[in-house]
Order: C-alpha cells, then sequence, then structure tokens
C-alpha cells in the first residue's frame, strides 16, 4: 500500500489527524523511566542499559495510542546520537508500530552524495513510508527517494523559529525565499509523493503556502506553542489552532497532518493527552467554515478514501505543474496553429512524473496481444523504451528517414517477419505521424493492429486511425485534461474555452 493510501485509511479508522513524534530524549522522559535511567547512568552503563529504557518508553507510547493518530514521526537524530545502540533502538521502535500506521522518518536529510544510499536504508532496511528532506539540494536529491514509487518525501519549506525569518523571508515578505522553495517544489513530483513541512505558528505563511500548493498534504508543525500542557488547550491555543486550520487545510478538507504536543511524551500516560488533542482538533474543524463539499470529514468510506475526479488527476496536475502544457500560439506539425502548445518531451527530466507516464502506458499494454514495441520518433522513443524495460518486450523504431550510408535501416531493431507490433507515440492530433509509422512497420512484413497514445486531441482523430485500419488508445483525452485542469483552479476560464473549443 502506498503512503498516501495507508495515511488516508489511518485518518478515516482512527478519526485523526494527529502525528505523534517518537523521539527517545532523555530530557522529557516520564519520571517512572526517569528515575530508572538517571540510575544507570550514574553506574557508567550508557548506554547499553539505558537504551533498554529508552525502548520500554518508546513501545509504551505506541502500545497507547496506535488508535489515536494517523502517522507516527521518529526524529532519526534522537536515535543516531545514541551512537549503535541507537540504530538498534530504531530498529526496535519501527517494528513495533502497526503496520497500518504510517510512519515518517524525521531526518531532514541534506547530503547528496549519500541520498541513495539514505533512500535505500530508509525505504527497504527500516521500512519507513516518508522521510522528511531539506530543499536545499535541490531537485537531485529529491529524485532519489522519488524513485520509490510507494513512498513519499516531505519537503521542509518554512521554520517557525524566529532566527529563520531573516533568510527565509529575503528578500522581502512579498515575494519570500520560502514560497519560491515552495513553487519549484510543485514540478518535482505527483501530490502522492510529495508533501510539504511548514512552521504553523504563523497562519499567514501557512496560508500562502496552501494558496500555492492547493493539492498537496501538509505537515503543519509548532502548533502547540501556546498549549498549557495539561492536555486541554488555553483560548488563545484554541483560536489559533482555528487560524490554522482555516489556513491548512484543503478543499475538501484534508490535507493537513498537525503534530502531537510534546507534552504526550513527558507524561506517564500519553493515550488522555493525545485524545484530548484528537477532540480538540476534531471540535475545532467542525467549528471553522469553509467553502467545501458536504461530507462528514471524520467517516469511513468518504471524501477521504474516494476522492472524486478523473483517475489520473494527480498525473495531469502534475504534468501542467512541470510545464507540459503552456498557453502560447504554436504551430503544430500538422500546420495547424494551436493557442496552447502540449509538450511531453519533458518528462525525461523528472524521473517520478517519467515513470508514473510509463505505467499508465503500461495498463493499456498488458491487455494487448503483440510481440513487440515499436515508438515513434522522437517524443515517444523515451516512454517506447520505457515500456519495454518494464514490460520485458523487445523494441524497434521506424526512422523519419533512411540514411544514404551504413545499413540504411527503415527499422532500427531486431525482428522476424509476420510478428505483431504494438505502436506507441505521444499525441494523437492528426494521427498522420502514427499512421506513417504504422505504415513503415508494415512495408517491412510487420503487422500493426494496436496505436496507444498518451493524449488523445479528439476532433475524429481516433475515427482516422480506425479508417486506416488501425485501433486506438488513448491513456488521456483534451477533454479530461481540460476539465481537471479548471476544477483544480489550475487554468482560467478563459483557458478553458480556449481548450475546449481547439
Amino acid at each position: 500500500m502506498s503512503f498516501a493510501s495507508k495515511l488516508r485509511t489511518a485518518i478515516a479508522t482512527n478519526q485523526s489527524i494527529l502525528c505523534l513524534g517518537l523521539d527517545p530524549n532523555p530530557e522529557v522522559m516520564p519520571a517512572k523511566y526517569k528515575a530508572k535511567y538517571d540510575s544507570e547512568m550514574n553506574t557508567g552503563a550508557y548506554p547499553d542499559r539505558t537504551v533498554a529504557y529508552l525502548w520500554e518508553w518508546m513501545n509504551f507510547i505506541i502500545q497507547s495510542t496506535a488508535d489515536l493518530v494517523c502517522a507516527y514521526k521518529p526524529t532519526l537524530g534522537f536515535y543516531t546520537a545514541l551512537g549503535a545502540g541507537g540504530l538498534e533502538l530504531l530498529a526496535k521502535t519501527l517494528a513495533a508500530i502497526p503496520p497500518e500506521i504510517p510512519i515518517i522518518l524525521d531526518a531532514k536529510h541534506a547530503d547528496l552524495n549519500s541520498s541513495s544510499v539514505m533512500a535505500k536504508t530508509a525505504f527497504e532496511q527500516w521500512g519507513v513510508d516518508a522521510i522528511t528532506l531539506s530543499p536545499y539540494i535541490g531537485q537531485d536529491l529529491a529524485a532519489r527517494f522519488l524513485m520509490y514509487p510507494d513512498k513519499a518525501i516531505f519537503v521542509s519549506c518554512y521554520s517557525s523559529n524566529t532566527t529563520a525569518q531573516a533568510f527565509q523571508e529575503y528578500p522581502n515578505r512579498e515575494k519570500p525565499l520560502y514560497l519560491n522553495v515552495v513553487q519549484n517544489c510543485q514540478s518535482w513530483a505527483g501530490m502522492e509523493s510529495l508533501a510539504l513541512e511548514i512552521g504553523a505558528a504563523n497562519p499567514d505563511a501557512l496560508a500562502k503556502v496552501r494558496s500555492l500548493a492547493p493539492e498537496r498534504l501538509i505537515l503543519a508543525r509548532s502548533i502547540w506553542a501556546n498549549s498549557q500542557g495539561s492536555g486541554q488547550a488555553n483560548n488563545q491555543s484554541i483560536e489559533n489552532l482555528a487560524e490554522i486550520l482555516n489556513a491548512g487545510l484543503d478543499a475538501n478538507g484534508g490535507g493537513l497532518i498537525l503534530p502531537v504536543n510534546q507534552d504526550a511524551l513527558a507524561i506517564g500516560e500519553p493515550a488522555q493527552l493525545v485524545r484530548s488533542l484528537r477532540d480538540e482538533v476534531n471540535q475545532a474543524i467542525a467549528a471553522t467554515p469553509h467553502d467545501r463539499p458536504t461530507c462528514d470529514l471524520w467517516m469511513p468510506n468518504v471524501c477521504l478514501l474516494d476522492q472524486a475526479g478523473h483517475p489520473h488527476a494527480n498525473l495531469i496536475l502534475q504534468l501542467f505543474d512541470i510545464g507540459c502544457i503552456t498557453f502560447e500560439e504554436t504551430v503544430q506539425a500538422s500546420g495547424q496553429i494551436f493557442p496552447y502548445y502540449i509538450d511531453l518531451r519533458r518528462i525525461i527530466s523528472n524521473p517520478q512524473v517519467f515513470d508514473a507516464v510509463v505505467g499508465t502506458y503500461a495498463e493499456i499494454l498488458q491487455n494487448l496481444k503483440f510481440d513487440r514495441i515499436a515508438g515513434i520518433p522522437y517524443g515517444s522513443l523515451p516512454t517506447a523504451s520505457g515500456l519495454a524495460l518494464r514490460l520485458n518486450f523487445p523494441l524497434i523504431f521506424p526512422r523519419k528517414e533512411v540514411k544514404a550510408y551504413g545499413a540504411r535501416r527503415l527499422i532500427e531493431g531486431n525482428y522476424e517477419a509476420g510478428e505483431t507490433i504494438v505502436v506507441v507515440d505521444d499525441i494523437l492530433i492528426s494521427g498522420k505521424s502514427a499512421i506513417e509509422g504504422a505504415q513503415k512497420i508494415e512495408s517491412c512484413g510487420l503487422k500493426v493492429r494496436d496505436i496507444v497514445v498518451f493524449i488523445d486531441h479528439e476532433s475524429g482523430v481516433c475515427d482516422r486511425i480506425q479508417e486506416n485500419g488501425y485501433l486506438p488508445h488513448a491513456v488521456l483525452k483534451i477533454s479530461e485534461i481540460n476539465e481537471t485542469l479548471y476544477q483544480s483552479g489550475r487554468i482560467t476560464e478563459e483557458q478553458f474555452v480556449v481548450l475546449s473549443h481547439s
């Protein structure tokens, strides 16, 4: 199960958007563990026996709160500070977490050289579902972690620490650095794989981030700064909570995770505090006015589990965010002039998006019968190559022109006469390139039955494909893309009309 699916299920099951940290910090140990810990420290037993008491503490927290939270968030630094014993403690702590509760490893990883190793260790060895990263190394760092399609990353974009404001809001509050970070992150990965971590002591900053990333999951930190630590927040914190929820919830009344007050770690009975905070959050959500579809946020099998819309909505939005769809007057290969341009070549520089696109093609090809895959030069060649690797089928491609030297082949790659070939192209606008490519393939004694594309421009192009004797298949139609972009607020009504009448 993916991180996003596991999180949605945990939210609905436990009726909670609370995330609890699992930080073995001796300074906040409850008295019943602290006395044993200090006693061992005085005998010089550190760290062997002392780690055992930390484990007892962490395990008690998990057992007490597993039905009250939507995720656990161990902070890696507390474990590594304990040396080898700390890594053993981390492994035991992670193993104690119920498999249905997602784990967010709070690592703030920021080193490119060790990123591949860190991703492999975190996701494969430790089995966590998500990890926090620093944004300043850029997309190259994130890409190492995004190669795991069922996992997710949380990019740290804004800190509530007062000493961080000098550079976070540089050069000015109107165009601060942290919003630039958010805008850049939008093109790194889809909604299921990339979330944001925001210090929420300043609801205004959270609101600005939400406006730039309307569909992203946000982990809002520093929310309980004004709590009294007794399990009941004072009036000031309740008022601030309402502001934070109003600023951070998405259009469906979700998309927000709140960390539990660290007081939960320091008291002997954490379940009581966590339950109290959960109820406070739920009441605040119910009392906060939002212009959203009417549904019960906390009931299972409703909007949190089955979001309405196109099944590839996240991918459509991601393609738009990385610039695959722009509104500019462009001459197409067919000679037509369109007021917009679709450029799928950009996906090859975004591994996570490229993998998702290949996956959508694969869903169609798995139901077809063929011997080899043929990509139409040049736009679909990377996709066809990815499909050949994923489905373990040989690849060929028809040349645009036959060279006057060398082997002078019309078809590149090995094949046997009589084999059936599935043709892969990127966009059907007039159908000319796909039809001509299929005819070249057939001229070499091969059979073509199916043509599979990513986007069908409609306007009767599939009829032309069929008139030439082929069966067309498309992942998306231009009308589906248009509707999804408009409903999500990505394009204006004027742009929606432009796409509708093209």
